[in-house]
């Protein structure tokens, strides 16, 4: 198991997460979807009435327990792993910028395919496309057996979710194809700063949507 000493943002943005999931219960949100509107869902008039702020909001809202359980599952292993491999600052750069941008593709998708949309899945691919490049361009990293592993199960896992995301309509394919293709792009940025030293053990990622 992976562990959240050495990853700080990770853990932040679990924390707050969960606690976001809490009020949604308490305020009823899970079963209406109008109150999930209320409190910060994407909507497909977002830009003609200027709430970017959902744009960001949106990134810590869920629609159920599924939802919320396989996403945090999925940052608490990717997230801690990458933030542990390459910094905090880089680690927090690369969640907001690939969701923000996964967020906008959402909304103007919705523009044409009326809903509502939340979740964190468009960071999350986000993630899974940058560290494929940032393993083979860092020079401590990509040389190591282990990773060359991971990199073929992180294309196994965008390959899957992929599919399953245009086979069922309650997921939004065009945030995770969004958030997956800056996250390639933010992948190639040069390490500015040395990353940590390898963890004496590392985790596989089996890594669900």
């Amino acid at each position: 198991m992976m562990s959240l000493r050495r990853s700080p943002v990770t853990a932040a943005l679990l924390m707050i997460i969960g606690t976001v999931f809490v009020l949604e219960i308490m305020g009823g949100a899970l079963q209406d979807e109008s109150l999930l509107a209320n409190m910060g869902a994407i909507l497909p008039d977002l830009f003609a009435r200027h709430e970017y702020w959902r744009l960001l909001a949106a990134m810590f809202l869920h629609a159920g327990w599924l939802h919320v359980l396989s996403n945090s599952w999925a940052l608490y292993q990717l997230g801690a792993l990458y933030e542990l491999m390459f910094g905090s600052a880089r680690f927090v750069a690369i969640y907001f910028i690939t969701g923000l941008c996964a967020s906008v593709a959402s909304a103007i998708h919705l523009q044409h395919a009326p809903g509502a949309s939340v979740g964190a899945s468009g960071a999350i691919f986000g993630i899974l496309g940058a560290f494929i490049f940032s393993i083979r361009r860092s020079p401590q990293w990509r040389h190591e057996p282990w990773t060359k592993g991971l990199i073929s199960q992180l294309v196994f896992w965008i390959s899957v979710n992929l599919v399953l995301g245009a086979s069922i309509k309650v997921i939004d394919n065009t945030a995770h194809v969004a958030g997956l293709i800056v996250g390639l792009l933010l992948g190639f940025i040069p390490h500015r700063v040395p990353p940590p030293p390898p963890n004496s053990r590392v985790i596989d990622v089996p890594y669900r949507a």
